[in-house]
């Protein structure tokens, strides 16, 4: 038996040309001014700097509706010349370049960057170490096949047969595991002290057997030695029944312990991972009493429309005979100019997103800006502030998630403003932030020798007004990237 449906169905599609200002406003400054200079070498029709010879009629921006975030943009492919209007093309009213510039900086303004130095790379300096040794041909290739196993944190991770398989099939390198352990010894014998450890409890040994020898030191190596596990679960009563020690003896043993370095790749100044240089794209000050907001000037960057192909657009107006050739040339000029029309446009856009949201998170959390106290940090979700500025929740979130914001108390990540509510006993909503700060507060300020477990962590809360769960508060303790007790437990 058949039967008939109706399924209506309400879709929303976006154009390329959407996407792509979604994606622009998404991009923090850096990999902005890249996407920038990828726009400007592949199209010809825009170019940076200012031209003070032009006269602009169109003073303002027709932009009222601040919905209308994403206009359609319309780009004929048609071949037929005769429906392009030239005279618009030829007009000097297109966005004036100083409309997308920042007033935020007077031109006198310095630049200052912070250098970045190249230093040699963590790998390379372990290679210029193996240098000082006295090694065969083989025996320096198998050292050297060594370090380039060793990950960024300065261990091998992988097994000696493992290892001897790897250099016969991929180096043609073909040895044996005895002589890759003693090539391992002269690894371990490279700074920083610990590196080519295959895993922690040989990581610590090595590092603790390079240290001056002392009853404390030779303690601490017998414990990793022999008692690893009960040392990481912090049994120190089992190791003072073992070692029949007193209570100062193995606290400075534990001591000796605690002062190594359990990644000693990470700690390398050249290591060959890049740090990141955040650049705020917005920062706020206090003036009078009263804050102030002010976008980066590098996401306005001066931009205007090429001369040259409207000059060319100029002269296939003026021409009596116009050849296939020509007509192809204006199209695609045409298409060049649409395009660089659209991309000033977009920027305009894009800096008026993040401008108005970045002042609607600033008002929302005035009382924050103002105090730098955490506490004060109001339950605030993307919705707030979509309604308050009447764009997307999806746009909120792209000016949110990538975008630091220079603030009085330090750089911060703009999306670490937001949290959810929860209610205290007086009936009122209060940021999941304010009750992680005073977690974070009361485990810091705990006794050592006895930490406070999460159930009475709860009890604590419950007694200053926050009635938080015991499975909420081992939730925020791990986001917080606290252990539980017993691994916080001092001896």
């Amino acid at each position: 038996m058949l039967k008939q449906f109706l399924n209506l169905k309400l879709s929303q599609k976006l154009s390329p040309q959407q996407i792509q200002l979604m994606k622009l406003i998404q991009l923090p400054t850096q990999a902005f001014e890249q996407r920038l200079l990828e726009e400007m070498n592949e199209n010809p029709a825009l170019e940076s700097g200012t031209e003070d010879d032009e006269i602009y009629d169109n003073d303002e921006f027709n932009n009222d509706d601040t919905n209308d975030e994403f206009d359609d943009y319309d780009d004929t492919d048609s071949e037929d010349t005769s429906d392009i209007n030239i005279d618009e093309y030829l007009s000097s009213d297109e966005t004036p370049d100083y409309k997308t510039q920042a007033n935020n900086y007077s031109d006198d303004d310095e630049e200052r960057e912070s250098p970045l130095v190249a230093p040699i790379s963590f790998h390379q300096d372990l290679i210029n170490q193996l240098n000082t040794f006295i090694l065969d041909d083989q025996e320096r290739e198998i050292a050297e096949f060594l370090v380039g196993s060793i990950d960024d944190m300065g261990y091998i991770r992988r097994s000696t047969p493992d290892l001897v398989d790897d250099m016969a099939f991929t180096q043609g390198i073909y040895t044996d595991e005895k002589t890759v352990e003693r090539m391992l010894h002269i690894i371990h014998e490279l700074e920083p002290s610990g590196v080519g450890a295959r895993d922690l409890q040989e990581c610590l040994l090595l590092q603790l057997k390079h240290k001056t020898p002392t009853e404390y030191v030779a303690l601490a190596i017998d414990i990793i030695e022999n008692q690893f596990d009960a040392f990481t679960k912090k049994h120190y009563d089992k190791l003072l029944q073992k070692y029949a020690v007193s209570n100062d003896q193995l606290k400075t043993a534990i001591h000796e312990i605690e002062k190594l370095n359990p990644k000693p790749g990470g700690s390398f100044t050249g290591s060959n991972k890049i740090t990141e240089h955040v650049v705020p794209d917005f920062a706020i000050r206090i003036v009078e009493d009263e804050l102030v907001l002010t976008l980066n000037g590098r996401n306005a960057p001066s931009l205007h429309v090429s001369k040259d192909y409207q000059e060319m657009m100029q002269t296939y107006k003026s021409s009596r005979d116009k050849s296939n050739a020509q007509k192809d040339a204006v199209q695609f000029i045409k298409q060049k100019l649409d395009s660089a029309k659209w991309f000033i446009d977009a920027i305009k856009q894009r800096q008026e997103t993040l401008f108005v949201t970045m002042n609607a998170i600033m008002h929302y959390q005035r009382e924050y800006f103002l105090e730098g106290d955490e506490t004060k940090l109001k339950p605030m979700i993307l919705k707030d502030i979509a309604d308050m500025v009447g764009l997307d929740i999806s746009t909120i979130s792209r000016v949110a998630n990538s975008k630091y914001v220079e603030t009085p108390y330090g750089t911060k990540l703009i999306k670490e403003f937001f949290s959810e509510a929860m209610k205290n006993d007086q009936g009122e909503d209060v940021s999941t932030l304010e009750i992680k700060k005073i977690l974070q507060n009361t485990i810091e300020e705990e006794d050592k020798h006895k930490p406070l477990p999460d159930d009475q962590l709860a009890e604590i809360l419950l007694e200053k007004g926050y009635p938080i769960a015991r499975r909420t508060i081992a939730k925020y303790r791990e986001q917080l990237d606290i252990p539980v007790a017993r691994m916080r437990k001092k001896i």
